[in-house]
């Protein structure tokens, strides 16, 4: 008998599944905590255990693929087959959104009543941060796509660069939304598109935290010399992920800022 790792196992034991899973668990309870006793504590420990467990997580895959040479072609097969996956079931979560959205926006029950759940919000105004924020967000998926070609090629400075200006992108984005928010003159407890609205680009908008996130790990590889043009499915990832956000938005300023208003 050999002692051979086979071709489908690529790591050892981890405990930062179980950790993260306690840590969602933390943070589930210590929102609830603030949000109904504006205890905070709780929270703020839940998120600084949840980034620690992140760092962790991630720089044992980052050796496993690129110092150990654990990640074979059936490796990277699986793992491609299980984010394919996940943005699936991603799809699915923001469809539910949308339902609720179209539910009560085409209801032909309210319209009978003539009661419109929409009478009495006022109107954001489209052309101005929905717009911009639409227009950095179609940005950042160019200039991930370019760094991501730069990589084929081999010209990992332009990679770099090119990535760095999408993590930009991405967290003026996330600026802006917050600064949308602030000027609302509606909020979520005004009628069912208050709830929808703000459930789903609040969502929508801690993905995009998450995908940029994602980028900053893959521009500190991208530093460290830590892949190469034919093995860097850690970076697709977070491509396919980034664009994921992007085709998301793309619905939600179509149907909830532009049709809606």
């Amino acid at each position: 008998m050999t002692n051979d790792i086979p071709p489908f196992s690529y790591s050892s034991k981890s405990p930062w599944p179980f950790t993260s899973c306690v840590t969602s668990i933390m943070i589930t309870i210590s929102t609830i905590f603030m949000l109904h006793f504006s205890f905070t504590y709780m929270i703020l420990l839940a998120l600084i255990i949840l980034l620690l467990t992140l760092f962790q997580w991630w720089r044992d895959i980052s050796r496993e693929a690129s110092l150990q040479g654990n990640h074979s072609s059936f490796v990277i097969w699986g793992l491609k087959m299980g984010m394919i996956l996940f943005i699936i079931s991603e799809v699915f979560f923001f469809l539910s959104f949308f339902w609720a959205f179209f539910h009560s926006s085409l209801s032909l029950m309210l319209k009978l009543a003539l009661h419109d759940p929409l009478k009495m919000l006022l109107p954001l105004i489209l052309f101005e941060i929905p717009l911009l924020k639409t227009t950095i967000l179609i940005s950042s998926g160019i200039s991930i796509s370019w760094s991501h070609q730069s990589i084929i090629n081999n010209n990992f400075k332009e990679a770099f660069n090119s990535l760095l200006i999408t993590i930009m992108l991405g967290v003026t984005f996330t600026f802006l939304q917050g600064w949308e928010y602030k000027q609302s003159q509606f909020s979520m407890s005004d009628s069912i598109f208050g709830s929808t609205f703000f459930m789903t680009t609040g969502f929508h908008g801690i993905h995009v935290i998450i995908g940029t996130s994602f980028l900053i790990i893959s521009l500190i590889r991208i530093n460290m010399n830590l892949i190469s043009s034919s093995h860097h499915f850690g970076f697709e990832a977070a491509a396919w992920y980034w664009h994921f956000v992007d085709v998301v938005w793309l619905f939600l300023f179509t149907f909830m800022y532009w049709w809606i208003f």
